[in-house]
């Protein structure tokens, strides 16, 4: 599958146009893992979303500084993870850990992001607006799965 036609799968960018995702692909840097390698760390400083072209990843979660790292999900051909860097770069939610040998990533930072969005406000737009969509999805389920376990 062509670059290009995996990035149109993914929710973040749904109405970009194809000029407007060459543009995001142009932006992006490729980045190789093998098995084991550690992509980011949890609060380490966030400074690029990522887009896994090959491969996959674990997405790893301590609690507490002291509590043990637990599996959370894996992720893989045509996901995304780190997008919360393009809105306010702070630190990361998660490790991330390359659990499949040669994971191939795409990724952006957000100052090369920043600089695209002021020549084509509308690519920041859609994306923010995507990502809104799905932050409120995923506190409206949070919410509801809340309430369920206080009744």
């Amino acid at each position: 599958m062509v670059l290009l036609d995996l990035w149109k799968t993914v929710g973040l960018f749904s109405g970009l146009s194809e000029e407007q995702l060459q543009r995001l692909i142009a932006i992006s840097q490729e980045e190789i893992f093998n098995e084991g390698d550690i992509i980011c760390e949890q609060g380490a400083e966030g400074d690029k979303l990522y887009f896994i072209s090959e491969g996959q990843v674990e997405i790893r979660i301590r609690k507490t500084p002291q509590s043990p790292e637990r599996s959370q999900v894996y992720l893989g051909r045509g996901q995304i993870f780190g997008e919360m860097a393009l809105l306010d770069l702070g630190k990361r939610s998660a490790t991330v850990r390359c659990s499949r040998g040669h994971t191939v990533l795409r990724s952006i930072t957000g100052d090369a992001f920043t600089e695209l969005c002021s020549t084509d406000t509308a690519i920041g737009y859609i994306i923010m607006r995507n990502m809104a969509i799905d932050m409120s999805f995923k506190l409206r389920h949070r919410n509801l799965d809340l309430g369920a376990g206080s009744q």
